[in-house]
């Protein structure tokens, strides 16, 4: 069966300030979901995602500053769509490696008991695992936020371009969850990623891709670079990790072409980590075994 991936493009979600429209947002969120659990209401579609006693992690991505970072807009609405569908809000963390990070992205922690969290793993108290997870070539310690503090996962991503492994995307926000990502960056970071998302701390727990395209850095990324940074004001939604990735890689290469620069395959460093991936059984990276919805709100 085709692994289902949902495009929606909300033309006008960022205004001439850069700033959102946050009903827009909200709408581009609410077709995504409907589209993807083929829910008329996407509250059920999140229903057959998430379990009403689930503690949700949302793993955002802020290494790139504000100007390339999950923003708290984007983080929020979804967290809202959550608790509407059933979560308690003290249930949801929004999450990432450094405070600092996070505060540079416009984030304001919070470690309330009441309340929606956010914070990142070298919060005091919080911090990597003690034990080591092993698994094939990974060898890590994870963040307590994703092995103990959350039982279901979204992976948050921004698209982007990245110079070792091609295209940083939903699988390879999970770097972000460990205390060594800085070791599996050989090889175009192949298998590495793929090896880390087989972890049962992860794919045990992960039920949901977005990718953030609401800007897209197609080329000279991880980090931010205006000049090769699209304005595309697109989330990309998927249950399958792997054709996420793809489809991100894609819009990637789209972008690429139309600025009259080389493939990332020219450039030896397409994401080869996504057929890895599918050989693994961890999703597909076939296009002929995915089908892409695109719609525009």
């Amino acid at each position: 069966m085709a692994s289902k991936v949902v495009l929606i493009r909300g033309k006008g979600v960022l205004n001439g300030g850069g700033s959102i429209d946050q009903k827009k947002l909200l709408s581009m969120y609410n077709r995504g979901i409907q589209i993807l659990m083929d829910k008329q209401n996407p509250k059920d579609g999140l229903r057959l995602i998430f379990q009403s006693s689930d503690k949700v992690g949302i793993k955002i991505n802020t290494i790139g500053g504000r100007k390339l970072s999950s923003r708290p807009e984007v983080s929020f609405s979804l967290a809202g769509l959550l608790q509407e569908s059933g979560i308690q809000q003290k249930n949801i963390i929004i999450w990432d490696r450094t405070n600092r990070e996070l505060r540079e992205a416009g984030y304001r922690l919070n470690l309330n008991r009441s309340g929606i969290k956010v914070y990142g793993t070298d919060t005091k108290g919080v911090g990597y695992d003690s034990q080591l997870t092993s698994h094939l070539n990974i060898g890590s310690l994870f963040s307590s936020i994703q092995s103990s503090k959350i039982t279901a996962s979204i992976s948050l991503a921004i698209l982007k371009d990245h110079g070792m492994a091609g295209v940083t995307a939903g699988m390879k926000n999970y770097f972000g969850a460990i205390h060594n990502p800085n070791k599996y960056h050989d090889f175009n970071c192949n298998p590495f990623v793929a090896e880390l998302f087989e972890t049962k701390l992860i794919k045990r727990k992960h039920k949901l891709t977005i990718l953030d395209s609401l800007i897209v850095q197609y080329h000279r990324g991880p980090s931010y670079h205006a000049r090769w940074a699209e304005k595309y004001e697109a989330l990309i939604f998927s249950l399958d990790p792997v054709a996420a990735d793809y489809v991100g890689w894609q819009v990637i290469e789209k972008l690429r072409a139309k600025k009259g620069l080389a493939s990332l395959k020219e450039e030896k460093r397409a994401p080869v980590y996504l057929k890895t991936a599918e050989k693994m059984g961890l999703g597909k990276a076939n296009p002929e075994e995915i089908q892409i919805i695109e719609e525009e709100v």
